[in-house]
């Protein structure tokens, strides 16, 4: 049976996440603390008592969402689980693509944190607040979300960021655009077309001043093999090599997370099971949406990590 690790992305993150593992596992306890030290703040504290707008930062989030998955993952090598004969692919939901190749092995703990601060505060400082917009498109097809983008950004910014698959896709990009492309989707029959109550235009070409900012950061950081193939969601691709990887994770920034086209390259290359490693449950439900052939798994409590290790073996 051929399984895979996913990392979920923003939006996953709630106040108390991680704090039953490291109340149970030195191991976690670990990671949290060697994070806090690379980014010299009690990130812990924060993810573990609030308040939410403060975990919910851009910089805040994408770090201490890392820091769960990498906990989890850490407990269970500590228990004997070998990722590299064990599982046969991971993938990261946009930043969890960071925590997929840190459980890799591309990118050390202290190092992905530190990534993840640079790129969250890049993301936050590349457009002025109030310029861009994301929304949800909720029932249409990506061709047909395409055309509306396509419509509503004539010499402006407006493109699909993400492919969540089940009918389920968000636009990113000049607020006025989003806005109209948002009524233009209703217009053609979406079920609903909802604004997103997010601070930047997220996987759009206004990211390019992170892109470059990513690229910079990436250049200058030590990257290894990774240990697992990692399918980068921009290419859907599965990826070993450290400069492909950076390359990916540069386009990732300002291109379009094919999560909807990394789960059927799952289903089509033999993986039956689909564990989500971190925080929430997001990742499983958009997979049983996507193919409901596949086994889903969340993994973010100490009772899921026994039950992964019985399972694994």
């Amino acid at each position: 049976m051929s399984i895979a690790f996913t990392f979920p992305g923003q939006g996953s993150q709630s106040v108390g996440m991680g704090r039953e593992l490291a109340e149970a596992f030195s191991d976690a306890r670990d990671v949290f603390a060697e994070i806090d030290d690379a980014l010299e703040q009690k990130l812990s504290k924060i993810m573990w008592e609030g308040p939410e707008d403060e975990l919910t930062l851009t910089a805040n989030a994408q770090p201490a969402l890392m820091a769960v998955s990498m906990a989890a993952i850490r407990v269970m090598e500590k228990g004997g689980l070998s990722l590299k004969d064990k599982v046969s692919y991971l993938a990261g939901h946009s930043l969890g693509e960071y925590s997929a190749l840190c459980a890799a092995g591309a990118f050390t703990l202290a190092d992905t944190a530190r990534l993840l601060r640079i790129r969250g505060n890049a993301m936050q400082a590349a457009v002025p607040v109030g310029e861009g917009a994301m929304a949800a498109i909720i029932g249409l097809e990506a061709d047909d979300v395409e055309e509306i983008c396509e419509a509503a950004g004539r010499g402006t910014v407006c493109q699909i960021a993400n492919d969540n698959g089940g009918g389920q896709l968000v636009i990113s990009g000049a607020k006025p655009a989003v806005e109209q492309a948002a009524r233009l989707a209703t217009d053609k029959g979406a079920k609903r077309a909802i604004m997103l109550p997010v601070s930047a235009p997220f996987h759009s070409a206004l990211m390019q001043p992170a892109a470059d900012a990513m690229r910079e950061a990436l250049a200058d950081v030590d990257k290894h093999a990774a240990s697992v193939a990692v399918v980068a969601n921009v290419s859907v691709t599965p990826l070993t090599d450290p400069e492909e990887i950076a390359e990916r994770l540069v386009e990732q920034v300002t291109g379009r997370v094919r999560w909807r086209e990394t789960v059927e390259w799952f289903s089509g290359n033999g993986v039956e099971t689909l564990y989500e490693i971190g925080a929430g449950k997001v990742l499983s439900g958009l997979a049983r949406r996507i193919d409901r052939n596949l086994n889903t798994v969340a993994v973010n409590t100490p009772a899921d990590i026994e039950t992964v290790m019985k399972a694994l073996g």
